[in-house]
């Protein structure tokens, strides 16, 4: 129906043109459910996860109202601006604007911190559309008369949640102090926790709002398991899991950034390509790490929460929790990283003893228990059976899945090491 493609929700004809130079004719949606109320100028709050299509479903309505009203921008100003927690995700942002707007005279700049600020300068000398930003480097620039808030036209807050998660709040606020009382606004959240619902409350005016998932809800295409495993045998765990070549491209999550270097130091010595992405690495060696394993010269990504916050790989198979997180909200962003765009995933989470309060919490936020592969070679069935609400519906039995072979083989037939996988399932 015309109503499901992009020409049916009356997009002008440069954006469909650029969006089916990329292949894309139908909306997800999320771009279904926003766009038409965004053309229309409501304010909305958006629920969805990074993966469906909800950087398109601000991008697309915001190109074609700043197409349609061209206006003088002034010196150092912006005409919108898309406020983001991390550099990735400003990057992918600005992608984003750069193919949807190839057809328009639209132009973007990027602002953001761990890079020198000439460049950044220079390209908002002139005024500019479209300003993507993180908050630290855009209050810098604001403070030394580099930039301006002052015609902003639409404000988008993206992936809320997480920039309370990194201590943005008064950042946030002092930006939204500088920005014009009329303008349309938009904030667009992975979870509606109670502070994200309060921040909407003083931002935004009489809302839309739009959720294709529930709340902090998990993706039906990701098939996830937990794995106990005692802490001293995870390496050797991760290890054989990567023996099978169905994990062609795998996100893995460790706690710290000291973590994920030990990790890769361990991966390299065992002759697996690996590359680490955290806080303390440069932009330039995290854009490298990142164009690594975009490219497949790598197929794993060792990364913190943080650094991982904004990485949008198409073709990830497999998220593995190595080291489950404290906060079980990130659980949620860690696996969305995987089924994306309809696909399907696998997301593999390891337990030790000291992390099982961890998936307590995880598993009372997803009201419900995350399914026990029990058939690998490391299973420890102490820290199994010593917590609570394990789904029994979850066990893999050794007649079942062939235990003997399994044995012989030091291969896990069923999730990581074995070619009869259903791995490729994830493909």
């Amino acid at each position: 129906m015309e109503q499901h493609t992009f020409h049916g929700l009356k997009l002008a004809e440069p954006i469909c043109k650029a969006l089916q130079g990329e292949g894309y004719e139908h909306p997800t949606p999320i771009q279904l459910a926003a766009i038409p109320h965004l053309l229309a100028g409501r304010d909305l709050i958006g629920c969805a996860r990074t993966g469906t299509g909800k950087t398109a479903a601000f991008a697309l309505p915001m190109l074609q109202q700043l197409s349609t009203t061209q206006k003088k921008i002034p010196p150092r100003g912006a005409r919108a601006l898309i406020l983001t927690p991390t550099r990735e995700l400003a990057v992918q942002v600005g992608e984003s604007f750069r193919t949807y707007g190839r057809y328009l005279r639209i132009d973007h700049a990027l602002v953001f911190g761990g890079v020198g600020q000439g460049p950044q300068v220079k390209a908002l000398r002139r005024g500019v559309d479209v300003l993507v930003a993180t908050p630290g480097r855009l209050l810098d620039l604001i403070n030394q008369g580099h930039a301006s808030l002052a015609q902003i036209e639409i404000f988008v807050l993206d992936e809320a949640d997480r920039m309370l998660d990194m201590g943005f709040l008064p950042d946030i606020k002092k930006v939204i102090a500088m920005l014009p009382a009329k303008r349309q606004t938009l904030l667009f959240s992975a979870t509606m926790a109670p502070a994200i619902l309060k921040l909407a409350e003083g931002l935004l005016v009489d809302p839309v709002k739009v959720a294709v998932d529930p709340p902090a809800s998990t993706l039906t295409q990701i098939d996830e398991r937990v794995l106990f495993v005692d802490e001293g045998n995870k390496r050797a765990l991760l290890s054989e899991l990567l023996k099978s070549e169905e994990i062609t491209r795998a996100l893995v999550f460790t706690r710290t950034k000291h973590g994920a270097n030990r990790l890769v130091k361990q991966l390299e010595k065992s002759d697996i390509a690996a590359r680490a992405i955290h806080g303390n690495k440069s932009q330039t060696a995290r854009m490298a790490a990142l164009q690594d394993f975009r490219t497949g010269r790598c197929r794993l990504l060792v990364a913190t929460d943080v650094a991982a916050r904004g990485i949008d790989v198409d073709g990830i198979t497999h998220v593995i929790n190595y080291d489950l997180p404290n906060e079980p909200e990130s659980y949620v962003h860690r696996i969305g990283r995987t089924a994306r765009a309809g696909a399907s995933g696998i997301a593999l989470s390891f337990c030790g003893g000291s992390e099982r309060p961890f998936l307590r919490d995880i598993e009372r936020l997803l009201k419900r228990s995350v399914p026990v592969c029990k058939d690998h070679p490391f299973h420890a069935s102490g820290i199994a059976n010593t917590r609570g609400g394990t789904s029994g519906g979850a066990k893999i039995t050794a007649q079942r899945n062939g235990w003997g072979a399994h044995r012989r083989q030091r291969t896990c037939p069923r999730y990581g090491c074995g070619r009869r996988g259903r791995l490729g399932a994830a493909k």
